[in-house]
């Protein structure tokens, strides 16, 4: 979530992360909600700017980016789990 200070920053990864948690239907505390969105935004960023060369601007276009990081961290996370 680059430009954003860190006070939005955790209030966009706590909605993110809650997002994705209702999306992914699974039961996470507000903490590991605001960590799934903030690493989420990472990983979001990280593969859009791989796959597609840019990422989406503005605090919304980054909300969608985090859900979309933290879906994939639930998803690694049941598939990771499910091994062991």
């Amino acid at each position: 979530m680059e430009g954003f200070g860190w006070i939005l920053s955790i209030i966009l990864g706590a909605i993110a992360g809650w997002i994705a948690e209702q999306l992914m239907k699974s039961e996470h505390g507000l903490l590991m909600n605001i960590i799934l969105g903030i690493v989420g935004a990472v990983v979001g960023n990280w593969l859009a700017v791989t796959i597609f060369g840019a990422t989406m601007g503005g605090a919304i276009g980054q909300i969608i980016i985090a859900v979309i990081g933290a879906c994939i961290l639930i998803w690694l996370g049941r598939l990771i789990r499910r091994k062991s």
